[in-house]
């Protein structure tokens, strides 16, 4: 053993260097290996998110070799998917569980970088390219659960499809253009399409881009903290020690959507719970998943207006729903931009914010988490079916109730979310005062609205 390491270290040693003489690696490489990087656990929810993508990647791989993209033939391949290929429903539970993680950890991650401010100058690009990524992961999470062709699939698809065709004209033709006649014609090929091909690509540009690119010519952000300044990184170098840290992460990333997919599997279609989609048939007992939940929560909370112009009748209750996702996401790329021409604050930050530290800002996040809260609580309860045949929901009541629920909600979206904001900025600003000798940012922003601590 005393022998075989010296040989290992010098042949290691020469490789070094023969890579060096003809690439000139180690004028790039031997900075990259000694940058800083914080050693706090929260940098490393973008981390989380990227080996759930690296995961979501080879397991939809293996998937794709056993699915057959056609309308009557992708039921079928699913079930045989799970029940005759040895390992199959559990590589479908390792997709979906990496599926549901990488949406968490993107919402985490986007979370903390919104209510510390790691968002502001110099890295709006690194926010705008993020939220983009957000918004492809959300749509091609939409496309995975309608592959299988299982009435709860279609039956989102086929919601969908009733909302893009309540636009006048234009609706029809693209209807037609996407489904290639009435539903559900021959979405399942295109959809397989987009899903394995288009996004993926899309999202295999952005993510290192995001992630590697862009963090690694701007720099990490730093903890604000006694001691910490703008321009310095405090932590561990990136080899050994956050190479390390990042593989207990990657290694704790997979045991544990490796435990989930094995402790709570998924395939309740092939079992007989939702079953093939046949027209007609009434809709599965599932709620939507739950970053889904909002655009079907607005759904049921919407009031059925309708408008007449004409010859056509608009339903912009069914429209008001569809502007909620489109205006958050508007919101989000903007935000940045605003924020610095509202607070006039154009300089560079590399400290991040402490939450209370900026009330305004924390107080509107919040309010945005209660808005979307309320929303996805109007899924949470159904009407009881007039058919004691059809799938019972979860949580059911008479129309009576359900309509008062219908209503409560209704106040609620507009008197939570603004209650939630003045609660919130009272306890940032109470917190500021109460702890003082938490420092201040030089030109602290706040949202719209908000004023320095009294």
């Amino acid at each position: 053993m005393a022998v075989f390491r010296p040989g290992a270290a010098r042949a290691a040693r020469g490789l070094a260097v023969w890579l060096d003489e003809r690439l000139g690696s180690g004028r790039w490489l031997r900075p990259a290996l000694r940058k800083p990087f914080p050693g706090h656990w929260s940098f490393l929810l973008g981390e989380l998110a990227l080996y759930a993508f690296a995961l979501l990647v080879l397991t939809g791989a293996f998937l794709t070799l056993f699915y057959e993209p056609s309308t009557g033939g992708a039921y079928p391949s699913v079930r045989g998917l799970s029940l005759e290929i040895r390992g199959g429903l559990l590589v479908r539970g390792l997709h979906h569980w990496s599926a549901t993680v990488f949406v968490l950890a993107i919402v985490a991650h986007l979370c903390r970088v919104f209510f510390t401010g790691a968002f502001r100058r110099p890295r709006e690009a690194a926010w705008v390219l993020g939220v983009v990524i957000f918004g492809l992961v959300l749509a091609e999470s939409f496309l995975g659960v309608s592959l299988p062709a299982d009435r709860l699939g279609f039956t989102g698809l086929r919601e969908a499809q009733g909302l893009l065709l309540s636009v006048p004209v234009a609706g029809a033709y693209v209807s037609r253009l996407l489904f290639g006649g009435d539903f559900p014609g021959e979405v399942v090929p295109r959809l397989f399409v987009a899903h394995v091909l288009l996004v993926p690509g899309v999202l295999l540009a952005a993510v290192p881009l995001h992630a590697l690119v862009l963090t690694w010519r701007q720099g990490h952000t730093e903890r604000r903290r006694p001691g910490a300044r703008e321009g310095r990184v405090s932590g561990g170098p990136f080899f050994p020690s956050f190479a390390a840290r990042n593989a207990g992460t990657a290694l704790a990333t997979a045991a544990a959507i490796a435990l989930l997919a094995t402790l709570f599997p998924v395939g309740a279609g092939w079992a007989g719970h939702h079953g093939p989609y046949h027209p007609g048939a009434p809709p599965p007992s599932a709620q939507p998943f739950w970053y889904a939940g909002v655009l079907e929560g607005a759904l049921r909370l919407a009031p059925p207006w309708e408008v007449t112009v004409g010859p056509y009748t608009l339903p912009v209750g069914l429209w008001l729903p569809l502007l909620v996702p489109a205006a958050f996401f508007v919101a989000l790329l903007v935000y940045p931009f605003a924020e610095r021409r509202v607070t006039g604050d154009r300089g560079e930050h590399h400290l991040l914010d402490r939450p209370a530290r900026a009330p305004g800002r924390t107080a509107l996040g919040v309010a945005v988490i209660v808005f979307f809260a309320v929303l996805w609580a109007g899924t949470w309860v159904s009407v009881i079916p007039p058919d004691p045949w059809s799938p019972q929901p979860t949580l059911v009541t008479s129309e009576g109730i359900y309509r008062g629920i219908v209503y409560g909600l209704r106040a609620a979206v507009f008197v939570l979310p603004v209650a939630a904001y003045a609660l919130t900025r009272v306890w940032c600003r109470r917190h500021a005062r109460r702890h003082p000798e938490s420092p201040a940012p030089a030109a602290a922003p706040d949202a719209p609205g908000a004023g320095p601590p009294p």
